[in-house]
């Protein structure tokens, strides 16, 4: 990597660069983590552009998805099945660090630019792969996407209410978490492999990051493995609560609303008692201990919806927060804009957007490295924005080969 800060005062990332083939969600994502803490990214997109730009709602034919999701990011348009084009591509490669993609197995390879190529560019590249198997074992080459990942994983059983409780299917987590888990493996494994191999003493060699859909998502099954392997105990769904903890559960309140109440520890589940002036709670065997009140979750949990129901949500939050019990009422879109924590934090933010007639409001950086915080360079841009740009400043090539090169169909 060049260029690194030394005060410690730019973006933690700055002087990374990063090629990615990628498209949909999940290596898109990774280089978006990226690209948020001042790596910078070049996309390379076909000359129609990535198809997540026709995702989700659109305004003037423009994606409010796209405004993040390629966000920080230099878009270069290229045909890849012009072999003009794939030498194009190992020109910006010999000026990289990286190359993530997450095409299925094979396919790098089927366009003539498998790893083995781009090495030859960039002899100590990093390579990620993210795709639904991993690049080996007999899965391989099965198709997947972030839901097949998460059902392969065992998370799709799990998002459920509690078996015998309904016969619809389980459901959605509500976004896409197993592209968006692979990514964030991803982006982690490319500053690990980086740091390997740059790091004062690395050893400079090339690495590959090869990341799997279904074993990122099984990754975070907590202990469902460990309780199955010792104990043949298949782990089940809980709808709203935990399994090994209560009470702890969404709670239905008058005005319509839901309240998330974690009161969980005895001090905790003292003052709970205390607010609903139960004080039978605290001496009922049923619900000493956190074992017991596991065991009777259910009828625990009755018991503190009955009581939700009296409140309006606004009124419940305060009674919740002035007792300093765990709380909070389940947050709508609405509700994360308006919050005055996320604000503060600039969590939720105004990013100006071309593509919009007004600012657009944008998720905030995560990680918030305080010394040196990332920021929303700009919004995601039009397929091919910066084409012109990197051909030339990065590969070296010259306004009258761009124009022959758009031409003829290789570039946009």
């Amino acid at each position: 990597m060049s260029g690194a800060v030394a005060d410690g005062l730019q973006p933690m990332l700055e002087g990374m660069r990063i090629i990615e083939i990628g498209h949909f969600v999940a290596a898109p994502f990774a280089t978006r983590l990226l690209a948020d803490l001042g790596a910078e990214i070049i996309k390379i997109e076909p000359l129609t552009g990535d198809p997540v730009r026709q995702w989700g709602e659109m305004v003037d034919g423009h994606s409010l998805w796209w405004s993040v999701h390629g966000r920080n990011k230099k878009s270069i348009a290229l045909n890849l099945k012009d072999p003009d084009a794939k030498a194009l591509v190992l020109r910006l490669v010999a000026e990289a660090d990286a190359v993530v993609e997450n095409f299925r197995p094979g396919q790098l390879e089927k366009l003539g630019l498998g790893p083995e190529v781009l090495r030859e560019a960039k002899s100590d590249l990093v390579v990620a792969h993210i795709s639904g198997y991993g690049q080996d074992g007999p899965g391989r080459d099965r198709a997947a996407f972030g839901l097949i990942g998460e059902a392969v994983g065992g998370l799709r059983y799990l998002t459920n209410h509690a078996p015998g409780t309904t016969d619809l299917p389980p459901v959605r987590v509500g976004v896409s978490i197993g592209d968006s888990i692979a990514g964030l493996y991803a982006a982690f494994g490319i500053v690990s492999a980086l740091w390997q191999r740059d790091r004062k003493g690395g050893d400079g060699a090339a690495r590959t990051v090869d990341v799997a859909l279904s074993e990122s998502v099984l990754s975070m099954m907590e202990g469902m493995l460990p309780e199955y392997g010792m104990l043949g105990k298949i782990k089940q769904p809980t709808g709203g609560a935990i399994a090994t903890a209560a009470p702890t559960n969404a709670y239905p309140t008058k005005d319509g609303n839901w309240v998330l109440i974690g009161a969980n520890s005895d001090p905790l589940f003292g003052k709970l008692a205390a607010l609903m002036e139960a004080p039978e709670l605290l001496t009922d065997p049923s619900y000493v201990g956190n074992r017991s009140r596991v065991l009777h979750a259910e009828q625990l949990d009755a018991r503190i919806a009955e009581w939700t129901r009296r409140y309006d949500i606004a009124d419940l939050l305060a009674m919740l927060d002035k007792a300093d019990i765990p709380n909070s009422k389940a947050y709508t879109a609405a509700d994360c804009a308006a919050d005055p924590q996320y604000r503060a934090r600039r969590m939720v933010r105004e990013v100006e957007d071309p593509a919009f007639d007004r600012p657009i409001l944008h998720a905030g950086v995560v990680p918030h490295v305080v010394e040196s915080p990332g920021e929303v360079r700009w919004a995601g841009p039009a397929v091919g924005a910066h084409t012109d740009e990197v051909l030339f400043e990065l590969a070296g090539v010259s306004a009258e080969e761009i124009a022959r090169l758009r031409s003829k169909g290789a570039i946009g």
